[in-house]
């Protein structure tokens, strides 16, 4: 019994996916359906227990998989788990840039009637300024977020380039 709880949490540490890969996958996620079934597939192995940017990247992928689902109650069902697995991982880790990140690129791209939008400008403001306290590939990340955003000016943008 105890040689299958060892594997059991040998699996499950190995199973985990790589946050620098996650960030190479998320942005293409949004493109296509089977993008974002891919993702999914991808964080399915993420328990709240781990690290929390990967339970933020989590609840993108579930709030990805609303936005492609044809039913209205997997749509309301999903985004309302994955925005709670991201509000959860911003509560625990509040001073986390990627998950401000990853909760702004959610919050900016579901539809108004959802009523997911209000950390918006709390998390553009953190992100602007606590990019300079980042490592070089977590700054290339968000530079490359701040660029496609649709909630930084021309302005703002140029001041990342």
């Amino acid at each position: 019994m105890k040689l299958l709880c060892a594997f059991f949490v040998l699996f499950m540490l190995v199973a985990q996916p790589d946050v620098a890969e996650i960030r190479k996958v998320y942005p293409e996620a949004a493109k296509t359906e089977s993008a974002a079934k891919d993702f999914a597939a991808k964080m399915a192995t993420v328990s709240n227990d781990n690290n929390k940017t990967l339970w933020a990247y989590k609840g993108a992928a579930l709030t990805l998989l609303a936005k492609f689902a044809n039913k209205i109650s997997d749509k309301i069902s999903n985004l309302k788990e994955g925005s709670k697995y991201i509000d959860d991982a911003a509560a625990a880790e509040p001073t986390n840039i990627e998950i401000r990140l990853i909760r702004l690129s959610v919050q900016e791209s579901v539809p108004l009637i959802v009523n997911y939008r209000k950390n918006k400008d709390e998390d553009k403001a953190f992100i602007m300024a606590h990019y300079k306290e980042q490592n070089s590939a977590l700054k290339e990340y968000v530079r490359n977020f701040i660029q496609g955003s649709k909630s930084f000016s021309d302005a703002e943008k140029k001041a990342y380039k």
